[in-house]
């Protein structure tokens, strides 16, 4: 237990570090895809942090698995290089030994990964898309810029001469008021200040010795002007304040747990089987044999054309229900595809992440190197395998090429015989392999002074 405690103690810091970076670097990204709906919308603090809350739920699904890798080959690199799995050795214990507890910790955050993408990661990307689609609904907040029209507020025109942004003090102000299409209304004042209320619906505007002109567009005789020391003209703000909507409506696939998959998926299966009977009654009844439409009357003109008409009007009408059920068959079908897809895959992420430990821990003992560097550039080349075929596979699997459980499961599989066969390898034998092209094209900043002394050696 004490040896377990300490291969498992030099995962901790290797995996939270790993963890960190990553969330670091999928966060980053986020931010900067989305920076230009975020930016110049006057979003408070705590919307934006919710925002990044809500979304950190995919990051941590995709992460985890990768940090295991990552943590799987700087522990046990580290341990190679500083002879203690070779000391093990000599002990009596075996490489499936040194494995076993790093791969029962794997098992557990699986579980828990498991878990996570079935009760949290629904419910938060299902918040973040209403949030996003919120934030893009949200008007940026009015800007007023002296010696130009803004007419970013419904039904109002408003022009400034002068404009003081620190205070909101507004000298020269012309407002064209288009509320009533029967009434013009021209208010210009001197002084003036512009304010949201508190509740960011409205926006005031407190205008200081001025004018109001009212003219009627249909009636010329019509004209009134009223002197004024002080006025206030109160606005429609709300497309400038943010107005979040409660969680509910229809989800997408990543909105919902295996269990609602499931739930959907059989509804779906029924409805097909519901349609191919209704299909294959409607071929029988549509195309059997019928003597009252395959012969024409004794005594009718063939010019009528009745019978002829009446077999074209059938078969129309077979062609157009025989079309739409197949079109409904076809449609449920995509859409078992695509939820399938969604089900198996909160499943085999999770799985990686034994899967990376079969292959780290074996890499790690075999390259005798545990620094950030060559865990990184290891890691970065299985992510991109990992991830082409989970991609592959999903594209595949829409599109009915194959099963949604080969497309997601695929990686798993290939990933993991190869997981086994470089474990089995590194217990019956001390393999090294020679990674320093590796250590070449990795940043020195990433690297550590080991690895520099390495690479010089």
């Amino acid at each position: 237990m004490i040896l377990y405690r300490y291969i498992l103690k030099n995962h901790i810091g290797p995996f939270l570090f790993s963890l960190l970076t990553l969330i670091f670097v999928f966060l980053f990204n986020f931010l900067t895809k989305f920076a230009d709906r975020l930016v110049g919308k006057g979003l408070g603090f705590w919307i934006i942090t919710k925002l990044i809350v809500y979304n950190l739920a995919w990051m941590v699904v995709l992460v985890v698995p990768m940090s295991i890798l990552v943590a799987t080959l700087m522990a046990y690199g580290n341990m190679s290089n500083n002879n203690e799995i070779a000391i093990m050795k000599a002990s009596g214990i075996s490489v499936y030994k040194m494995i076993l507890p790093t791969f029962l910790l794997s098992i557990v955050i699986g579980y828990l990964l498991i878990r996570f993408n079935n009760d949290i990661y629904p419910d938060a990307n299902h918040a973040a898309r209403i949030m996003i689609q919120d934030i893009s609904n949200k008007k940026p907040t009015l800007s007023l810029v002296p010696g130009l029209f803004s007419q970013e507020v419904p039904n109002y025109a408003i022009l400034v001469r002068n404009m003081d942004q620190n205070s909101n003090k507004l000298e020269g102000v012309t407002i064209y008021d288009y509320k009533d299409p029967m009434k013009l209304n021209v208010v210009t004042a001197k002084l003036g200040k512009i304010y949201f209320s508190a509740d960011q619906k409205k926006l005031i505007m407190d205008l200081t010795d001025g004018e109001i002109h009212e003219a009627s567009p249909t009636d010329k005789n019509m004209y009134r002007k009223m002197l004024f020391h002080s006025h206030k003209i109160i606005m429609d703000a709300s497309q400038f304040s943010f107005q979040q909507s409660t969680p509910g409506g229809p989800r997408g696939d990543r909105e919902l747990s295996a269990q609602a998959i499931k739930g959907i998926v059989d509804s779906l299966t029924k409805i097909q089987v519901y349609f191919e009977h209704n299909l294959k009654r409607d071929i029988k009844n549509y195309f059997k044999v019928d003597s009252s439409y395959a012969s024409i009357p004794a005594g009718a003109q063939f010019s009528d054309q009745n019978a002829l008409t009446r077999v074209i009007d059938r078969m129309n009408s077979a062609r157009n229900i025989i079309a739409s059920d197949i079109s409904t068959l076809e449609h449920s079908e995509e859409s078992i595809d695509s939820l399938m897809v969604e089900y198996h895959k909160k499943y085999s992420i999770p799985f990686a992440c034994i899967v990376f430990v079969l292959i780290g821990a074996p890499l790690g003992i075999m390259t005798r190197k545990g620094g950030m560097g060559v865990a990184a550039g290891i890691s970065i080349l299985f992510f991109l395998v990992y991830w082409a075929f989970l991609i592959g596979g999903e594209k595949l699997a829409d599109r009915n090429m194959i099963t949604p459980f080969w497309g997601m499961w695929s990686a798993n599989f290939v990933l993991g015989f190869l997981g086994i066969f470089l474990t089995v390898r590194s217990a019956k034998e001390m393999v090294n392999l020679n990674l320093n092209f590796i250590s070449k094209i990795i940043p020195k900043k990433w690297k550590t002074a080991t690895e520099e002394e390495d690479e010089n050696n």
